[in-house]
């Protein structure tokens, strides 16, 4: 069961991930945003040889009855459920290790060496004493940057 003091999105992971998981499917980001009349829940769904529709709209069924059943979200919301796209978010530690040499953009909370927003090559992603690291090229300077700084990542498809 999931614990209600957490905030929103991380309510609704814990909640459908083993529905996705039981699909054959992982969970790749949940987003909720506040809209004027209504919440927008979106969730980002993948599975080895990519999502199909029919895949998004099923798992729209089932997190569509529990989000009902758990009443998440205070008041109405619009429900959506897709594949992350080429530019898929990079949300998890998993990512960073599964996704190390491709080319990324990554904003970070706070500036570092003058800069909060990154586009360059992961070079890798460190966990030494649970202090997680990502390594990434900007045109030849490296920069270490903190995931606790890591405000949103992403990958950058290059055609």
């Amino acid at each position: 069961m999931a614990d209600m003091s957490l905030p929103y999105q991380e309510k609704i992971r814990q909640l459908i991930e083993p529905v996705i998981e039981s699909e054959d499917m992982e969970i790749i980001d949940v987003e909720c945003l506040k809209m004027k009349f209504r919440w927008l829940v979106r969730i980002y769904i993948d599975k080895e040889g990519g999502v199909t529709v029919d895949d998004c709209s099923e798992i729209s069924k089932q997190a569509g009855d529990i989000l009902d059943v758990y009443d998440v979200l205070p008041g109405s919301y619009t429900l959506e459920v897709s594949s992350p796209g080429l530019d898929r978010p990079l949300t998890r530690d998993k990512d960073f290790i599964k996704y190390r040499g491709s080319a990324v953009r990554i904003k970070t909370g706070e500036k570092l060496d003058g800069v909060k927003n990154f586009h360059g090559k992961l070079n890798d992603y460190l966990d030494e004493d649970g202090a997680k690291t990502l390594i990434v090229d900007v045109s030849g300077k490296i920069y270490h940057i903190p995931r606790n700084l890591v405000v949103k990542a992403h990958l950058v498809y290059e055609f």
